[in-house]
């Protein structure tokens, strides 16, 4: 077989997908399975296996990236800060690399997104493009010229886990997180901190797309709580931007598709941003649920 494709894999918690994709980006093939959860030789023989039926369909061999909860450690080389708790302590890129016999490129999931809007998506022609997903948790990934960034520790881009910026009286401590602090961002900003907001006010649990469409039918209470998480989102981003100030900001995840943000944000950015200039441009995600494995395609650029 020539090497004419690039395959990209997304490593979900309950369900893995995979991609193939021509030069020029065109979707080749693509299938979906059930995660086997709990069971990591069973998830690298399960893509293995994948890759190999997606280069049979094709005719081509292909280049593997994987998108992937978490990150590899450059201490140890083993998968931290997995959700899907399996994969943790494990060397998944050298096992995935000689279970398929090439290179297998292993990055977190947001700086997959950030590469696959860099590439071919909403960021594509800036050098700095900052992702934010913003969905049933919070992260982000950061892409330089097309390429992720991922930092010595594994970690950047995780913005879900600092503190929210210039809380209220009554934002402090905050939520308890999964990380075992109080108050961080993903508690907040996240579609289920906009739910868990609500439901702490109202003592009743409504799904985000509940609150916002009672909302858009004046329902006060529901307003107050999408007004609160704007505000929170706002003060977010804002600490990011005052760290990197990228050239493009890129939302993706379920609430990147609520329309009402992006003149909120681009509005209120300005009362929080060092300087009180905002001149950045906020896109949603061309690619939608797909950035994420369209991005571990990627981590193979045009010219590999």
């Amino acid at each position: 077989m020539t090497e004419h494709i690039r395959i990209g894999i997304d490593l979900g918690g309950t369900k893995i997908e995979i991609l193939a994709i021509d030069r020029d980006g065109k979707e080749l093939v693509r299938h979906r399975v059930a995660t086997p959860r709990g069971d990591y030789a069973g998830s690298i023989r399960l893509m293995t296996d994948l890759v190999a039926q997606v280069e049979r369909e094709t005719g081509h061999r292909g280049t593997v990236g994987v998108a992937i909860p978490g990150s590899i450690s450059r201490v140890t080389g083993l998968i931290k800060n997995a959700n899907s708790v399996w994969l943790n302590g494990k060397p998944l890129d050298r096992d995935l690399s000689a279970a398929m016999g090439r290179e297998v490129r292993c990055v977190n999931d947001a700086n997959c997104l950030a590469v696959s809007e860099a590439t071919d998506g909403a960021g594509a022609g800036f050098a700095v493009v900052l992702a934010f997903i913003i969905g049933t948790g919070t992260g982000s990934g950061i892409a330089f010229r097309g390429q992720p960034h991922n930092g010595p520790n594994g970690i950047a881009g995780e913005y879900g886990h600092n503190p929210l910026p210039w809380p209220n009286a009554d934002e402090i401590p905050g939520p308890s997180c999964y990380c075992g602090k109080h108050g961080c961002l993903e508690t907040w900003i996240s579609g289920t901190g906009l739910e868990d907001d609500y439901e702490r006010i109202v003592g009743t649990r409504r799904t985000g797309r509940e609150i916002l469409a009672l909302s858009e039918q004046g329902d006060a209470v529901a307003e107050a709580a999408v007004r609160r998480y704007e505000s929170r989102l706002t003060r977010g981003l804002a600490h990011v931007i005052n760290i990197l100030d990228p050239d493009v900001i890129v939302l993706g995840g379920g609430m990147s598709r609520v329309a009402r943000l992006y003149p909120a944000l681009e509005a209120n950015l300005k009362t929080y941003v060092f300087g009180k200039e905002f001149a950045t441009p906020i896109r949603a995600a061309v690619h939608g649920d797909s950035s994420g494995i369209r991005g571990a395609a990627w981590l193979w650029p045009k010219d590999a």
